[in-house]
């Protein structure tokens, strides 16, 4: 805390830095009062001097505060109400307190990161105390909203959901730690997208556990509530399985540690979104059951694909998707469905006479391996939403002219015009699709850059990128904005020994800041991005 002096007419002027108001002691009130838990002083060597000579009373030096600045985060709040007053830090012996049981997670993780104590279940009347962090449900609108108010040296945090109270404590944590108080005010909060998402390629490149956890508490803080699990490709296949144990790969996480990553991002208000990919992607659960794996006309096996014409292939993925569902227990599933490499030929009835023969048994002489692709993403959709999820397949998965329409319900995961058949995100979006942007121009994060890839930066992103910058950097009409239903940065370890865990870490820090603050916020932020870079900098 720095503190200027000076001496004008024998009074006794002192600022203090309390994160963004300034005191300052004065003869008289510059608001009219004493703000709370501060007490009146007078100058020394004034007031017994003056007060016998003139025979009138000094006047009671109070604190006067400028209007607060509005809180430096990442994101930024949507909202900021100045007051004057000195704001709120935290110190010790203070406490954490909370309206209801349900807080109770959000109340001692608070307490425990600003080193205050955590005192639990307290009526509004009972027990106040200066200092106090109260946290509070109630009120109506969204869930993820939130309201902080600091006052009187105390803070409350109110929400109609717990996952808004939450958000409301990572707002005051980055404020404690970018400047060491959150100031007076009221802030009004909640993010423009409901779903805010990072997506990790465990199978193509292993990460550690303790990797995956720093992420998670990462994003936490940013106010993230996705985290993608991409764990079964070509390469390998990641998380321990009870079921078909012979496809797992030596390097692959137990069901005990996703069990804690689960819990863990659960605490911090993010659902772990799983990813087993099909029909394409198999290659790791293909290289234990060669029998399934597709061939074209001439023998030779197709890479990564199942052969979807036979019955045992339908059943190994609908065991996996079964096995996973009560390991993942949140709302959401990727189905994958993207590029299967039986549709990428030329004709694929005439190179795949075995999926054509099964297309027309299933949908009469007109049917085509298209709709038998699409029927068997309807089927396994039909697997998983027996277990009451929300699913996504990547926009590569939808194929025009079938006569076989994919289900309804299922979301576009929009990641690329580039591939064979992809089309403008419009098209889906004028067939009441709803949409979650993966823009691989500029949410990719693909390791060692093959064939196009560039590692994106949180400069453009920042500068360039919005929710409705679905492909390309064109966005599409402003009607559609609420069938967008957010983003996600994606990670994919095409060459996974390109960078160490470590530098992966290092390269999406500000790509992650930069896309939740688009997230949270589509407008033009207020920072420019090199003072956005020194905000992150110094949030840390």
């Amino acid at each position: 805390m720095s503190r200027r002096r000076a001496v004008i007419a024998a009074a006794f002027v002192a600022t203090v830095a309390l994160g963004t108001g300034i005191g300052v002691w004065a003869a008289t009130s510059g608001d009219g009062g004493t703000p709370a838990g501060s007490a009146a002083r007078q100058p020394s060597g004034t007031a017994g001097s003056s007060a016998g000579r003139a025979g009138t009373p000094t006047p009671t030096p109070t604190r006067s505060y400028p209007l607060s600045q509005a809180p430096r985060t990442i994101p930024a709040v949507r909202s900021h109400t100045a007051a004057r007053g000195p704001g709120w830090r935290p110190r010790k012996g203070e406490r954490v307190v909370v309206s209801d049981a349900a807080l109770a997670d959000e109340g001692r993780l608070t307490a425990s990161e600003l080193g205050l104590s955590y005192a639990g279940k307290k009526a509004a009347d009972e027990d106040v105390r200066p200092g106090d962090l109260r946290l509070d449900l109630g009120g109506t609108g969204d869930p993820e909203s939130y309201t902080m108010t600091v006052h009187g040296g105390s803070v409350r945090i109110s929400g109609p959901g717990d996952a808004g109270v939450f958000y409301g404590t990572r707002t005051l944590k980055q404020e404690v730690r970018g400047g060491g108080a959150a100031p007076e005010g009221v802030v009004r909060d909640q993010p423009a997208k409901p779903q805010r998402g990072f997506m990790l390629d465990i199978a193509r490149k292993p990460f550690t556990a303790d990797w995956i956890e720093s992420r998670i508490k990462e994003l936490g803080d940013l106010k993230f509530n996705q985290f993608g699990l991409h764990f079964s490709d070509d390469q390998g296949f990641r998380i321990e399985s009870d079921t078909h144990p012979e496809i797992v790969s030596r390097d692959h996480l137990t069901k005990a540690q996703v069990r804690e990553i689960v819990a863990l991002a659960a605490g911090r208000h993010i659902q772990v979104v799983p990813e087993i990919d099909s029909p394409g992607h198999l290659g790791a659960v293909l290289a234990a059951h060669p029998d399934l794996q597709l061939r074209n006309a001439q023998g030779v096996a197709t890479r990564g694909a199942v052969d979807i014409a036979q019955d045992d292939s339908a059943k190994i993925v609908d065991d996996l998707l079964d096995e996973y569902a009560d390991l993942f227990p949140g709302s959401y599933w990727n189905l994958g469905g993207d590029e299967y490499q039986a549709l990428t030929v030329a004709d694929p009835q005439a190179s795949y006479p075995q999926l054509a023969d099964a297309a027309q048994q299933a949908y009469g002489d007109s049917g085509t391996v298209a709709d038998l692709t699409t029927g068997w993403l309807n089927d396994r959709a039909d697997t998983v939403r027996a277990h009451d999820r929300t699913l996504r397949v990547w926009n590569d998965g939808f194929f025009r002219g079938t006569s076989v329409q994919p289900a309804g319900d299922l979301q576009v995961a929009y990641w690329t015009g580039k591939e064979i058949g992809a089309r403008q995100p419009a098209e889906y979006l004028r067939a009441g699709r709803q949409v979650l942007n993966y823009n691989d121009e500029f949410l990719y994060y693909v390791l060692g850059e093959p064939n196009t890839f560039v590692y994106p930066t949180g400069q453009r992103i920042y500068q360039q990128w919005t929710p409705r910058v679905l492909r390309g950097t064109s966005a599409v009409a402003t009607r559609y904005d609420p069938q967008i239903l957010g983003a996600s940065f994606a990670v994919w370890c095409d060459l996974a020994d390109s960078q160490t865990q470590d530098q992966v870490a290092a390269g999406i820090r500000m790509p992650l800041r930069a896309t939740i603050q688009k997230l949270w916020d589509p407008g033009t932020p207020a920072l420019s991005w090199t003072d956005f870079k020194a905000l992150a900098a110094n949030l840390g």
